[in-house]
C-alpha cells in the first residue's frame, strides 16, 4: 500500500487537529525567512518549503506539547524552528549528494547553484537558532542545538562510512539516527520540555521520536529496493547508483561468498557499475532475504515507538501519534 492510499491519514489528522497552530508555523516561517538584502534567500527557501511536504517533524512538536497539556505559543516558534532546521539540512544534503530531484522536484542546487544552496542553509539554521532561544528556555535551547551538531555529526558519519563494506549495522544505526532520528526525537521532546511535563512523559516522547525517526529512515531505504517510485522523488536503485550502503545492502553483504562479495567491492567500493548490476544486486538481496529481514526490522522499530508513546495520557492525539507509526510501516508491509 502507497503511503497515500491508506483509507485514514494519521498524518492529515494530525493537520487537521493542529490546522490553528500549523497555520501560525506557516506565518512564521513566512515572516523568518524574509530577507532585507538578499532576495536569493526567500526564493531558494520558498522553493523547498512551499514544496508540499507534510511537515511531519513541526507536527511533532506541536502534537507534543498540547499532548502535555500546553496551553500557550511558545511551541508554534519551536515547530517553525524544527522545520528551518529540516530545510538547511535538505539544502546542504542535495549539495552533499549531488541530487537533482527532491519531492518530485528539482533541487535547489539544480536551480541556482551549489553555493546558493549551502549559504542559504547556513541563513536558515541561524534563523532557527534565534526562534529557538526566543521562549527564553535553556533546556530547549540545549536540546535543538544539539540535535544541529548531531545531524551534522551523522552526515559526516555517512560520508566515511559510504562505500566502505566494512560498514557494520551499528554504524549504520549511528548514520540514521543523526541524520534523521535525532530530528524526530529533539522535535518531540521539546514539546513535553515546554508543557513543563513530568521527565518521564518528555523521556517517552523523545523515544517515540528516535524509534520513528529511525523506523522512517529504515522504510525509505527499503524502498530504494523494494518498491520506490511512489511520489517519494526517488528512482529503484537510486542509493545503489549512489554508492550508499544501508541496511538491505549491508546485511546482504554480511552473507555473500566470495564471489558475491567481488560483486560489492566492485559496483559499491570502487564504483565500477555496468548494465544489469542493479538487477544482480536486487537478486542477491532477494537470495539472502534481506529485504524481508529489513521490512521486519523497521515493523520493530514501529512497535518501539507504540510503545513509547503509550507512557503520556489518553487522548485523541496520543491515538493518532501512535497510529502513525503503524502508517509509516505501512509502504513496506
Amino acid at each position: 500500500m502507497g503511503l497515500d492510499d491508506a483509507a485514514v491519514k494519521p498524518h492529515e489528522q494530525l493537520a487537521s487537529i493542529l490546522a490553528g497552530d500549523m497555520e501560525a508555523v506557516g506565518v512564521l516561517i513566512r515572516e523568518r525567512m524574509a530577507s532585507e538584502h538578499a532576495p536569493r534567500i526567500p526564493e531558494v527557501t520558498a522553493h523547498l518549503v512551499e514544496a508540499g511536504g507534510k511537515r511531519l517533524r513541526p507536527m511533532l512538536t506541536l502534537a507534543a506539547a498540547r499532548l502535555c497539556g500546553y496551553e500557550g505559543t511558545d511551541h508554534v516558534k519551536l515547530a517553525a524552528t524544527v522545520e528551518f532546521i529540516h530545510t538547511a539540512t535538505l539544502l546542504h544534503d542535495d549539495v552533499v549528494d549531488e541530487s537533482s530531484q527532491r519531492r518530485g522536484r528539482p533541487t535547489a542546487n539544480l536551480l541556482w547553484d551549489n553555493k546558493s544552496s549551502v549559504l542559504v542553509g547556513d541563513y536558515l539554521f541561524a534563523r532557527s537558532f534565534r526562534l529557538m532561544v526566543e521562549p527564553g528556555n535553556l533546556r530547549v535551547l540545549e536540546i535543538l542545538s544539539d540535535a544541529s551538531a548531531v545531524i551534522a555529526e551523522g552526515e559526516v558519519l555517512q560520508l566515511t562510512a559510504a562505500s566502505n563494506l566494512a560498514t557494520s549495522e551499528e554504524i549504520y544505526l549511528n548514520v540514521i539516527r543523526g541524520k534523521t532520528a535525532a530530528l524526530f526525537s529533539a522535535a518531540c521532546e521539546v514539546g513535553g520540555v515546554i508543557a513543563g511535563a513530568p521527565e518521564a512523559q518528555v523521556k517517552a516522547l523523545y523515544g517515540y521520536g528516535d524509534a520513528l525517526g529511525i523506523c522512517f529512515q529504515i522504510v525509505d531505504d527499503f524502498l530504494d529496493y523494494g518498491g520506490a517510485g511512489d511520489g517519494i522523488g526517488k528512482n529503484i536503485g537510486d542509493d545503489f547508483r549512489e554508492r550508499k550502503l544501508t541496511l538491505p545492502v549491508i546485511r546482504a553483504i554480511a552473507a555473500a561468498d566470495e564471489t558475491e562479495r567481488d560483486f560489492w567491492k566492485r559496483t559499491i567500493e570502487r564504483g565500477r557499475q555496468e548494465e544489469g548490476d542493479l538487477e544482480q544486486a536486487l537478486a542477491l538481496l532477494a537470495k539472502h532475504g534481506t529485504l524481508d529481514s529489513t521490512r521486519a526490522t523497521a515493523i520493530d522499530w514501529a512497535g518501539k515507538a507504540k510503545a513509547a508513546i503509550l507512557e503520556l495520557p489518553p487522548s485523541e492525539l496520543r491515538d493518532v501519534l501512535h497510529d502513525l507509526a503503524d502508517y509509516v510501516v505501512e509502504r513496506v508491509i
